[in-house]
């Protein structure tokens, strides 16, 4: 699928400025999460500012994984949400929510091929990770840098691990940075409305139910590593209302909530 036809190097955000409250463009940064979140100390920066690369060096993922790509090959972005109408109880949810607009953003972009969430929010294309999600809590505890990074033109070769992919390789061309990032932009700022509107409630703003629709993980067998490094096989059962991953295991028989982990589906 082509979609637009801007010229990557102009650069041209017009289209994803308008989501934005604040949005800056830098043309190499070793991490746009890092970046945003000294940037966060001042009241300059309001709820919603964006920082945008296509040239990140230092990228940081989940679980202290190295997040890197060529430069122009892939999106990382990183967006401050400031929230009033709820604390921080709330903002494990943040990451699902992100994981969310990227699924919709990469639903929208390809014409076939399964794309679904895998939990708690990699994004995958037929079983081939596309984009990740980082989350951190600002210094002061009263806002979350949401970063995410999205596989842009990367061969196969350039990628980093075997099961990943890019909208080039689903065939998805002649794209700008713009077509990618306002539709990433636009999901993510209606999702997190919709979150604020209801006070933070995963329920009652359909943010949980919209989740578990594009999960990939509900109802497989999975094995979870923890961060204390123990291990555990089960059946991903559903998802709660802290947005931790329900897992039944046989013996002994009971549900075990995940808030963190490293999650392999099984083949089934």
């Amino acid at each position: 699928m082509s979609v637009g036809g801007a010229n990557l190097k102009a650069m041209d955000l017009s289209a994803s400025q308008e989501f934005a409250s604040r949005l800056q463009y830098l043309e190499e940064i070793g991490s746009t999460n890092t970046y945003l979140l000294e940037q966060a100390k001042d009241s300059a920066w309001p709820d919603f500012s964006v920082v945008v690369t296509d040239n990140q060096t230092s990228g940081r993922g989940r679980l202290d994984r190295v997040w890197e790509a060529g430069k122009g090959k892939a999106l990382a972005v990183s967006v401050l949400v400031r929230p009033v109408e709820f604390g921080i109880d709330k903002y494990s949810w943040f990451p699902l929510m992100a994981g969310l607009a990227m699924h919709k953003t990469v639903a929208s972009l390809i014409d076939a091929g399964d794309v679904g969430l895998k939990w708690p929010n990699d994004v995958q294309v037929n079983g081939e990770k596309i984009s990740g999600i980082l989350a951190e809590v600002t210094a002061d505890g009263e806002g979350v840098v949401i970063g995410a990074g999205l596989n842009l033109f990367q061969s196969k070769a350039e990628l980093p691990i075997p099961n990943a992919t890019s909208l080039a390789l689903c065939g998805v061309h002649g794209f700008s940075i713009d077509d990618v990032l306002v539709r990433y932009l636009a999901a993510l700022k209606n999702l997190y409305l919709d979150f604020s509107d209801e006070q933070g409630d995963p329920v009652k703003s359909g943010l949980l139910e919209s989740v578990i629709e594009v999960s990939s993980t509900i109802g497989r067998q999975v094995e979870v590593s923890l961060p204390d490094k123990s291990k555990f096989i089960g059946t991903a059962a559903g998802i709660d209302g802290e947005g931790r991953l329900l897992v039944a295991i046989a013996e002994p028989t009971e549900i075990r909530a995940v808030a963190a982990g490293d999650i392999e589906h099984l083949r089934q």
